[in-house]
């Protein structure tokens, strides 16, 4: 018989009834404990949506302590468990006290394929049900920012942006060049109520300064040589929707004086022109530079500086998002193998090494470019760190098994103790919070034993 991909965790310490039990859910794909502690290590490793529960487990295999115990720690563990509970005729008492602990629902002995597949049934369907009300929850309450990441800090910039969308509020983002300000502005635009209108950018430090004043305001006909027509500026045509200002900091203090008047007044003037047209738009503005820093060196007004940042947006480097880069990195292959007409198989192992080595201090754009550009160029089915022109990191990979990051950390952690303690063992495992005899047996497990170098005691 196929299986239809459901899992289920039945645990149950008698193995005849284990095999029935097994036998009668055959077209799930089915997991079996006979104690808590193999219980609960299926329940971490696979996360079953639903598991049957005997509460008389070994040591208690005639009570149901050892069984409410597993019930607690694997709701703990995964609360989202739908834990039905197996006892005895006899035992109602147990059971009852089961479901105020959290479980799903309970079944009483004798075992009966059909009835207690109904049961399981109902709690798989249930769980789908949550399961999926939660991702349709999850899409309505974080709308896409075109933003990829798995990093806690840019992940709460995103939801930071999402709150203040939908009002009027000047935000001001601020983070190295190639961290994405414009997309985030972008995004911050598309989930506001100006979306349907128009979003228009200018790069202050791309267009001279002489220029500049003509493209943020317009100019009436005649007011410079060269001006045969009256011209609308980017504010103006930005009107009803979102205009965003790029590296605000290398605004001329002449232009900050004219910028500060129309977030004030909201009213501005062509150049060459005397008429005050009223403009609704709402002003984002981005910038690279420490805009505090400029204010006491007096090549910024603090008085702007207060109008441009009723909400600071702060993206960090991406040097500073772990997992991000190789994530960014796949997304980028993705996206112009589709457009290169190419299909990779994605990175070599020495590629996704060198681009967690590299300190990216072009952030998201140098990314970009590196991978289109080893999308263009490769040769093979799998990028290499060739192809990305990055130098493939020499010595031992960082451990990405979670054993082996475990094994690291308390590897580091017992020689700084060590050291901190001069080698003294007895103060060493009272730092550490083990026994003298467990520290000993870690030593050796992690080779760290020096002839000379341990004192057993002061």
């Amino acid at each position: 018989m196929s299986k239809d991909g459901k899992v289920l965790l039945i645990v149950e310490d008698d193995p005849g009834l284990q095999k029935q039990m097994r036998w009668s859910f055959d077209a799930h794909e089915t997991l079996v404990a006979g104690d808590r502690e193999s219980a609960l290590a299926l329940l971490r490793r696979h996360e079953p949506p639903v598991v049957t529960l005997d509460l008389g487990l070994p040591p208690d295999a005639d009570g149901a302590s050892e069984g409410l115990a597993t019930l607690e720690q694997m709701l703990a563990l995964v609360p989202d468990t739908k834990v039905i509970v197996v006892t005895g005729n006899q035992d109602r008492a147990n059971a009852v006290r089961a479901v105020g602990l959290g479980a799903y629902d309970f079944y009483q002995k004798p075992f009966e394929p059909q009835l207690l597949g109904l049961v399981v049934e109902r709690a798989f369907r249930l769980h789908a049900l949550q399961q999926e009300n939660r991702q349709l929850r999850q899409s309505q309450e974080s709308p896409s920012l075109g933003i990829i990441s798995r990093d806690p800090a840019m992940l709460k910039v995103c939801r930071n942006v999402e709150k203040v969308a939908p009002s009027d509020a000047t935000v001001l983002v601020v983070g190295e060049s190639g961290t994405g300000k414009e997309l985030l502005a972008k995004g911050l635009h598309q989930l506001s109520p100006r979306a349907a209108k128009r979003f228009v950018a200018i790069n202050c430090a791309a267009i001279p300064e002489n220029l500049l004043e003509s493209e943020l305001f317009g100019y009436e006909k005649g007011a410079f040589t060269g001006a045969t027509k009256q011209t609308r500026g980017k504010i103006e045509f930005a009107d009803g929707g979102t205009f965003f200002l790029d590296e605000v900091g290398d605004l001329s203090l002449p232009l900050q004086a004219k910028l500060l008047r129309f977030l004030q007044e909201r009213v501005l003037e062509r150049v060459g022109g005397r008429e005050e047209i009223a403009v609704d738009v709402r002003i984002v503005c981005a910038t690279h530079r420490n805009l505090k820093a400029l204010i006491v060196e007096g090549r910024f007004r603090e008085d702007l500086y207060y109008r441009l940042s009723e909400i600071v947006v702060a993206i960090p480097p991406l040097r500073e998002r772990p997992g991000d880069a190789t994530l960014l990195a796949h997304a980028f292959v993705r996206k112009f193998g589709e457009q290169e007409g190419r299909q990779l198989l994605g990175f070599k192992q020495d590629a996704l090494d060198a681009i967690e080595a590299y300190s990216w201090p072009g952030n998201v754009r140098e990314m970009e470019n590196f991978v289109k550009r080893a999308v263009i160029m490769s040769e093979g089915a799998q990028i290499t760190a060739a192809d990305l022109g990055l130098a493939a990191p020499t010595g031992t990979p960082e451990p990405v098994n979670l054993r082996e990051v475990r094994d690291e950390a308390e590897r580091k952690a017992i020689l700084r103790v060590l050291s901190r303690v001069d080698g003294n063992v007895a103060d060493a495992a009272q730092l550490l919070g083990v026994s003298r005899p467990t520290l000993y047996n870690l030593i050796n497990r992690y080779g760290l034993k020096q002839p000379g170098s341990l004192k057993p005691e002061e």
